[in-house]
């Protein structure tokens, strides 16, 4: 959350706007020091930051507040701190595209520059040996580099009692099951699809471009698997076969970075950037106390041609705070916690 209030911040000064405080963790305060009209401090509370920004509440409307600035300026100063997870994730996925390479889909037949090739779990027919064995949507066939020597060694053990190793996380797990003699023809013995997927890297100077592709793509990604576990709770599709929806507050997610450093450094900073993206999602939903949130209410004061009334933003906004508190309290207890037991 540093690197999202310090998007607010650079453009705020970009646009010439006093920033009051930056703050690092939440207080009471530690220490600090005031530099150039702005009081820099650390504080005792180690989660996010935030800014204080002249004027951002209401009640100071000279050329130097915030609400004295015009609404594109608002508007972007607003969007830094979003903006800023996306450029984060960009850089990252650009390094690793140079120096490891990103996971991409290949074919049984593509070598080359190919690191650590892999067989993924991509689709689990309902009812299907590898779904009643307890197969997912994302495990790793171990021990096999391409998906035709999968299908051939399932397909001579046909009626046969067959084990797979699955990685799954930093777990190895056994599974075993028996592939069909019979069985729909859009199938297989097993019920599953899978694709062969590597590391790729490229030249440094094709890196960028592939980074901000990659970014694009777990963009996409990430809203269609919301969308997905939206309709899913709601009760109009259900999740696809070997998938599960979960849900992570801040202990979960720094238990599931704890688990990915053991993982290697690429997986670590891939998971990083995925995170990075859901929070710049997340932060661009229109709720009060979000980014998103405020983002509305300039709307509403473009539309009337005057602001909202302060007293009832900052009311509406406290009030969507405490319940988002709540919610990550909530999550905390319901799923961070017995995760960790």
């Amino acid at each position: 959350m540093v690197i999202h209030e310090f998007g607010h911040f650079i453009l705020a000064k970009k646009f010439g706007t006093d920033v009051e405080e930056f703050g690092i963790g939440y207080p009471p305060r530690l220490f600090g020091k005031k530099i150039g009209g702005t009081f820099y401090s650390l504080n005792l509370i180690p989660f996010g930051a935030f800014v204080s920004i002249k004027g951002e509440r209401g009640g100071v409307e000279d050329y130097r507040s915030f609400i004295g600035k015009p609404m594109w300026q608002r508007v972007a100063i607003v969007l830094g701190g979003v903006v800023s997870f996306w450029v984060v994730a960009a850089i990252i996925l650009s390094i690793m595209s140079g120096v490891w390479g990103l996971p991409t889909e290949v074919s049984d037949e593509a070598n080359g520059n190919l690191v650590n090739p892999r067989i993924k779990i991509t689709y689990l027919a309902p009812d299907s040996p590898a779904a009643e064995a307890g197969l997912q949507v994302g495990d790793t066939i171990l021990h096999f580099d391409k998906a035709k020597e999968v299908q051939d060694f399932v397909n001579e053990r046909k009626g046969e009692s067959i084990t797979l190793y699955i990685e799954r996380g930093n777990e190895i797990l056994e599974k075993t099951m028996v592939p069909r003699i019979s069985h729909p023809k859009d199938q297989g013995p097993l019920g599953i699809e899978m694709v062969r997927v590597a590391l790729k890297p490229c030249p440094w100077y094709k890196a960028p471009i592939q980074g901000i592709k990659a970014t694009y793509q777990l963009t996409v990604n990430i809203i269609s698997n919301w969308i997905m576990g939206l309709k899913s709770l709601l009760g109009f599709t259900p999740l696809p076969e070997g998938t599960k929806m979960e849900m992570f507050g801040p202990i979960g997610i720094l238990n599931l970075m704890r688990e990915y450093v053991s993982l290697g450094a690429n997986n670590f900073l891939l998971l990083v950037s995925f995170i990075s993206i859901a929070l710049a999602l997340a932060n661009i939903l229109p709720i009060p106390a979000l980014d998103g949130g405020k983002l509305v209410f300039l709307g509403i004061e473009a539309v009337r041609g005057r602001p909202v009334n302060h007293r009832l933003e900052q009311r509406i906004t406290g009030a969507f705070f405490i319940l988002l508190i709540l919610l990550m309290i909530f999550v905390t207890i319901k799923f961070d916690i017995p995760r960790l037991f």
